[in-house]
């Protein structure tokens, strides 16, 4: 199947450029120098099967936003650690550090991260579910880990609560994008503007390249019942 990023690369530039708007107008002597035309989208075809638990989509029983996807063994995104006796990449180092100040000093709309404890390479964010979509008013947990040669290599991002969207994995939390791909990661991009673009993708999910095929097929056939389900997951374990 041939594959087409039009959406990826509208998304992408919506984003980017909303964000570099919100940066100049908000910003005291920085500017930004990046666009989306920096970033290559040409990436393979994706081919992931549906998890077991999306084929009974809502099989009840209790739940939070705080329960965690499935045991890392099944996740697409290894954990990355700051190696034996501290000594880590300077450079790596340096970038995630000044993301984090940035990130606290600035928050982007809706969103928060930090470190999850000491360790710098591993990070955990919130994402209030962006107005208008299904996912409204949820607050979505996402873990983020840095590789240690960051921002040469794209940060691994999953969600912890689980979400109902046709580009985000229900079973691990692994997330679609295209930016994600070790060949098309642009190093000027930021964790504050990475997460900015999975708040957009949730309220524009990009059906014709899915990670959930079957979620995408009933968004394009029936958006009624994919928002329904998609609300309700919300309510579930994201608002709980």
């Amino acid at each position: 199947m041939s594959m087409n990023y039009d959406n990826w690369e509208r998304l992408v530039g919506a984003v980017l450029r909303r964000e570099q708007d919100r940066e100049v107008a908000c910003s005291d002597s920085r500017s930004t120098s990046f666009s989306s035309n920096s970033i290559s989208l040409d990436f393979d075809e994706l081919s992931l099967s549906l998890p077991r638990e999306e084929q009974n989509l809502d099989n009840g029983g209790s739940s939070s936003r705080f329960d965690y996807m499935a045991s890392s063994s099944t996740n697409d995104y290894p954990i990355y650690q700051t190696p034996a006796g501290g000594s880590i990449n300077s450079h790596a180092s340096k970038r995630i550090l000044k993301e984090l100040k940035d990130i606290q000093k600035d928050p982007p709309p809706s969103i928060i991260a930090g470190l999850v404890s000491t360790d710098i390479f591993h990070w955990q964010a919130t994402i209030i579910g962006p107005m208008d979509s299904p996912y409204a008013d949820g607050v979505f947990l996402l873990t983020i880990h840095f590789p240690l040669d960051y921002p040469y290599m794209p940060p691994k991002i999953a969600f912890i609560t689980k979400v109902f969207h046709p580009n985000i994995n229900t079973n691990t939390g692994t997330i679609c994008p295209a930016i994600f791909e070790e060949g098309q990661w642009c190093p000027s991009l930021t964790i504050s503007k990475v997460l900015l673009i999975i708040s957009a993708l949730l309220a524009d999910p990009v059906p014709d390249d899915p990670l959930i095929p079957e979620i995408a097929y009933m968004y394009k056939t029936d958006k009624n019942k994919y928002e329904t389900i998609a609300r309700r997951w919300t309510q579930k374990y994201a608002m709980g």
